[in-house]
């Protein structure tokens, strides 16, 4: 709903201290509790999107850059969406969270947004988010089909990429050979792995780049700029895509390494279609990676 990890977890504890608040009040007889939370949820991620700005990724506010040698100038004034770690959150819940698809999400109005979770992702019938939304069951069929068109012309739009991904058995291997290059700082091996017009962003740069030339010669600036001795890890982000957390070697005597960004790729027919490089450290501690 919110496209935050941190603010999500702000608006569970909302949830649950509204919940103990309003106990007394639940009856068993009228909806199951899972029902009742999540309509007390709904109602404060409600309450909250009221004051708060959509969270777009780069590829939402304009076309894509040129100039691979532009100044990286973060833009901390826009609330960026955020990726989250599979390994917190429901597993039953994963498969349709991929990050273009809540970049897509995130255009929505926010009646349409909370009909399109509550249904698609959530499961709970028509009949139940008429209940939590105090609204018809008619009124919240049609939300559902004007969120669904909403979202498809995101997806096609282009922008962060296709909305919804296709299984493809070996996305991870392609990361690990991303990865083995990528700490190579071996630019042809990267792109060799890549689409012909592959996307790159990175959060909170609002510069984004298209197509593999672009992303080669931004990827030559990387490594020119940083050097060689990278390391990696992969984990996974937003409902099994794979994602590189990439250290960057501190050029001082102490030595070590530091966090320099966690990479979500988007993965089909054996080549990376998309690449979102977020490059605020505290990413890395939602994930439970160091510094």
């Amino acid at each position: 709903m919110v496209g935050s990890v941190h603010d999500a977890e702000d608006l569970v504890q909302e949830t649950l201290l509204r919940a103990w608040k309003a106990r007394d009040g639940y009856k068993p007889e009228l909806a199951s509790v899972r029902t009742w939370l999540y309509r007390i949820a709904t109602n404060v991620c409600l309450t909250a999107l009221d004051s708060r700005k959509r969270r777009p990724l780069p590829s939402g506010l304009g076309a894509p850059a040129r100039d691979t040698e532009a100044p990286l100038q973060p833009a901390l004034d826009v609330p960026w969406l955020e990726p989250f770690p599979d390994a917190r959150f429901n597993v039953e819940a994963r498969a349709d969270l991929r990050l273009a698809w809540v970049a897509a999400v995130q255009e929505l109005p926010a009646r349409q947004r909370a009909v399109l979770v509550l249904r698609d992702v959530l499961q709970f019938s028509a009949a139940e988010v008429a209940q939590q939304l105090d609204t018809t069951v008619a009124s919240v069929n049609s939300a559902l089909q004007r969120a669904h068109a909403a979202v498809r012309v995101v997806g096609e739009a282009g922008g962060a990429g296709a909305v919804r991904e296709a299984d493809d058995p070996t996305k991870r291997s392609v990361v690990e050979r991303y990865l083995r290059a990528f700490e190579a700082a071996d630019v042809p091996g990267l792109v060799r792995l890549l689409a012909e017009d592959v996307i790159l962003e990175m959060p909170p740069v609002p510069l984004w780049y298209q197509g593999r030339d672009d992303y080669a010669r931004f990827m030559e600036r990387v490594f020119r700029l940083n050097g060689a001795g990278w390391r990696a890890e992969i984990v996974t982000a937003n409902g099994g895509q794979p994602t590189l957390a990439a250290y960057v070697p501190n050029r001082t005597p102490e030595g070590g390494y530091r966090a320099h960004t966690l990479q979500v790729f988007s993965v089909a027919e054996g080549l990376v279609t998309a690449n979102v490089a977020f490059a605020d450290p505290s990413i890395f501690e939602v994930f439970g990676l160091a510094r």
